[in-house]
């Protein structure tokens, strides 16, 4: 390599810099490893604990009020929770605004049927390292992280909805 440095080489340094800078490391975990528990009030105002639902495939969404691709995902994945629920399949949307007001006044605007979750002060969000809006994980029934999904483009749903199928079957 000559006196110059390549690119890519900086890009990485600086990457590396603003991790130990800012003390924060954003990465979603990883497909495979067992899903992170947490327990949260949902707008029913019941507990939800992520390792009771154990036995269930689980869709896991983060979104908020201001993510625009989150308001056109939520309503195909209300369908999809409709649709498969009783084949065991259980979505939690987690809600991330820090203001619930906006939330609420969105849930209404999309008239949604499905658990929402509340997490106001972002410590489900820091435990799986959301980075992006919104961001979906599917679990399997033993509780292993199976798909991870950044972000939301027309379509990804169709993907989703086929993960769901093969891991119901499993």
């Amino acid at each position: 390599m000559n006196a110059r440095t390549h690119p890519a080489i900086v890009l990485l340094a600086l990457a590396a810099f603003s991790v130990v800078a800012t003390g924060i490391s954003a990465a979603l975990p990883a497909v495979g490893v067992v899903a992170p528990d947490f327990a949260s009030k949902s707008d029913s105002g019941r507990n939800v604990r992520l390792s009771e639902l154990r036995g269930q495939v689980v869709l896991i969404n983060f979104w908020a009020s201001w993510c625009g691709p989150c308001r056109q995902e939520l309503p195909l994945l209300n369908k999809m929770y409709g649709q498969y629920r009783a084949a065991g399949f259980m979505l939690l949307a987690v809600n991330v605004d820090d203001n619930r007001k906006d939330a609420d006044a969105m849930l209404k605007r999309l008239d949604l049927r499905l658990p929402i979750l509340f997490d106001v002060s972002k410590n489900v969000a820091k435990l799986y390292g959301v980075d992006t809006m919104p961001a979906t994980l599917l679990i399997d029934r033993d509780g292993r992280v199976r798909y991870v999904h950044r972000g939301y483009y027309s379509g990804y749903e169709q993907k989703y909805e086929r993960q769901v199928r093969e891991l119901l079957k499993e």
